[in-house]
């Protein structure tokens, strides 16, 4: 059984990526850097958003964020992500396999083209069975590769609160086994690799984790990981924060026209309603804070306020007609549920 925080992590299902339990498991990320790994959760994005693994270097430095991308970078960072294997191995009973995850690359001018290995498309389309979500708004967050790494290894432990690892697994995970300050010195790899992923997940993320010891005689041989899962709420879509937009920007056209009524109770009414609105700008920024709840309370809160400026319009003779008074085409907030 999962364990439980006090948590409370805004998921946005818009920005994020879906991978099997399988694919999250087999360690693409071993031996990747940040960018790198970035790059190939990019990847299974753009293939995700449109079924085609394309995208502009632009759409990909907005996403994480990063500055002076250059062509150098992407040369080197796509010579690598196009090296790493999908890898299984089940030693126990002498069985592995390995597959190239991409069949190649192109790069012109800023534009990027993946091409995937066939063996690799049904573990990020059309999955059925378990599979972790990752949010890139939050894992653009992580300033080390290592925090990615563990990010996705906990989240594939669907049901599981903790897991014993030993030292030379852990290690391995992390792709550092190696490094030899890290072999012949367990707590410069605390406190440079585990220790540093452990802190960036529990700033950013849903979960939080810690870790015991576990020595023979005087040698750590193993890390048991624990860890709890905080709840997941459903971000605001990009439909819901458009709609809350499009009525904030067409009361402040007609500002001047609902202020203006004779009625002096009236115009401060339409005063108060229409600084209610102006209120609301502050959630339809980027990057998006409220939840998809939150967004339905404030849609409802929207049309009734500009349904009550129409009225005091019509009340105070203001519109002569029903073509005088300001007309927005409304969505039903209550169908939109994807």
């Amino acid at each position: 059984m999962a364990r439980r925080n006090s948590k409370r992590q805004i998921i946005s299902y818009e920005n994020a990526i879906k991978k099997s339990n399988e694919l999250s498991m087999a360690k693409l990320n071993q031996g990747l850097s940040l960018n790198q790994m970035q790059l190939l959760a990019f990847s299974i994005f753009s293939t995700q958003q449109n079924g085609v693994t394309e995208f502009h270097k632009a759409d990909f430095e907005k996403k994480f964020k990063l500055t002076k991308y250059n062509t150098e970078d992407a040369i080197k960072d796509s010579d690598k992500v196009t090296s790493v294997k999908f890898s299984t191995a089940d030693l126990e009973n002498e069985e592995f396999k390995f597959w190239n995850v991409f069949m190649g690359m192109s790069y012109k001018k800023g534009h990027f083209k993946f091409e995937w290995n066939p063996r690799m498309i049904p573990h990020i389309l059309n999955l059925k069975d378990k599979y972790i979500t990752t949010d890139l708004t939050i894992a653009s967050k992580f300033k080390s590769s290592f925090s990615w790494t563990l990010y996705d290894f906990v989240k594939a432990h669907h049901g599981y609160w903790h897991r014993v690892i030993s030292k030379e697994d852990l290690m391995k995970l992390f792709g550092v086994q190696d490094t030899k300050t890290y072999l012949e010195n367990t707590g410069r790899f605390k406190k440079s690799v585990l220790d540093v992923a452990i802190t960036e997940i529990n700033k950013h993320t849903e979960l939080e984790i810690r870790y015991n010891v576990e020595k023979e005689g005087r040698t750590i041989s193993s890390f048991d990981l624990i860890w709890s899962n905080g709840q997941k709420l459903t971000s605001a879509t990009k439909k819901q924060i458009k709609e809350i937009q499009s009525i904030v920007e067409v009361v402040f056209e007609d500002m001047f026209q609902y202020v203006n009524v004779d009625d002096k109770e009236d115009r401060q009414r339409a005063i108060n309603l229409i600084r209610e609105i102006e209120g609301m700008q502050e959630f339809i920024g980027e990057p998006v804070s409220i939840t998809k709840e939150k967004a339905d309370e404030l849609i409802r809160k929207c049309i009734w306020n500009f349904q009550e400026l129409n009225r005091l319009l019509e009340k105070n003779h203001q519109a002569m007609s029903p073509e005088a008074v300001k007309k927005v085409k409304f969505y039903n907030w209550l169908e939109d549920r994807n």
